[in-house]
């Protein structure tokens, strides 16, 4: 049973089974201050997305350790709004890895460290988890994936088209298979990349992440593969046939409300046999747009979408909206691990 059945199904607890939730796909931002190791290059700093955001939350280069620290308390203070999520997994960025896997920074536009990620999770426990990104081309790839599972990460991420690596490369098997030994989901962009500076667009297939589910690896296909070009969804065909090929495949539906991804979340609700393998997931900072809702749900039900102002909840009340049912990454995680990380 996915989460949003649960909401129509138990209303004597919707509290507490709202309240349950974990958003998969949350970016941690951060301007490089001297001691968190994050990196952003001149070129990204000047691009007009990254200026909108940073106008959007009032963050400073300037004042790096302000900035941050501010962009933290907003989020803290959303999801602690929410009536919906209990915790949201922080993504880190790792960088761009040349032939001998060492990092080249003239290549990377954009890095949070792990380090980073683990240190603001461990500050903040009751509402963050650790989703650290390793590029499996970096020469330490498999020794960073047992750290970071000691660690305590619930997930890997990776967004191959900024990264600079292709997921289909049988080199990457040994990767996979420490992925699939620590029993940690691997969350890759699926499509087309704006708010990085994409260098090969192709590698954001899915088809190239057919290698890590053959190898046991859970896999989550960011965005339910949506391709991200207004109307042109090509990769409708994969999400179905790895749904019926792979039990190891999920996908989550961050960004799906956003004008560019429209089109795959309403296909998404014609095909409830899918439901079961999407994840929560709103890829915070980015907004969530109530377009959908409008002409599709009743006039009470769109009213309360328009005045959720809180981006977490506003998600779940469009997807309700639209009977498009999700379950949460707590799913997928070890009992034991769920029991750690105080997550019922």
């Amino acid at each position: 049973m996915t989460y949003s059945e649960q909401r129509f199904t138990n209303d004597s607890s919707r509290e507490t089974v709202h309240k349950s939730l974990i958003d998969c796909h949350v970016h941690l931002a951060a301007l490089p201050d001297g001691d968190n190791g994050c990196f952003i290059s001149p070129k990204l700093l000047r691009s007009p997305l990254f200026r909108f955001l940073l106008w959007k939350h009032d963050l400073s280069p300037a004042h790096p350790r302000e900035a941050n620290a501010r962009y933290l308390r907003q989020l803290m203070t959303e999801l602690r709004a929410s009536k919906y999520v209990q915790k949201a997994v922080l993504l880190g960025m790792d960088g761009f890895y040349d032939q001998t896997g060492l990092l080249n920074r003239q290549h990377t536009d954009f890095m949070i460290s792990n380090d980073y990620v683990f240190k603001t999770v461990q500050a903040n426990p009751e509402v963050f988890l650790a989703g650290p990104s390793i590029n499996p081309q970096r020469e330490d790839a498999v020794d960073e994936v047992h750290r970071c599972a000691d660690a305590g990460a619930v997930l890997i991420k990776v967004l191959p088209n900024a990264q600079h690596f292709n997921p289909a490369d049988q080199k990457y098997i040994p990767f996979y298979r420490a992925l699939a030994h620590r029993k940690l989901p691997f969350l890759s962009h699926v499509g087309y990349e704006f708010s990085l500076i994409g260098k090969d667009q192709s590698v954001g297939d899915p088809n190239r992440l057919q290698l890590a589910l053959e190898e046991g690896v859970t896999v989550i296909a960011a965005h339910a593969c949506s391709y991200g070009l207004i109307l042109y969804e090509k990769f409708i065909p994969v999400l179905h046939d790895f749904v019926k090929r792979y039990p190891n495949f999920y996908a989550d539906i961050s960004a799906l409300t956003l004008p560019n991804r429209l089109r795959m979340l309403l296909h998404l609700r014609k095909y409830p046999e899918l439901h079961n393998r999407l994840l929560f997931g709103t890829d915070y900072p980015l907004s969530v747009f109530h377009l959908a809702a409008w002409g599709r749900v009743g006039f009470g039900e769109l009213w309360n979408v328009v005045r959720t102002k809180n981006r977490f909840d506003r998600q779940v009340e469009v997807c309700n909206g639209l009977n498009l049912h999700f379950r949460s990454l707590k799913d997928l995680l070890p009992s034991q691990q769920l029991h750690k990380k105080g997550i019922h």
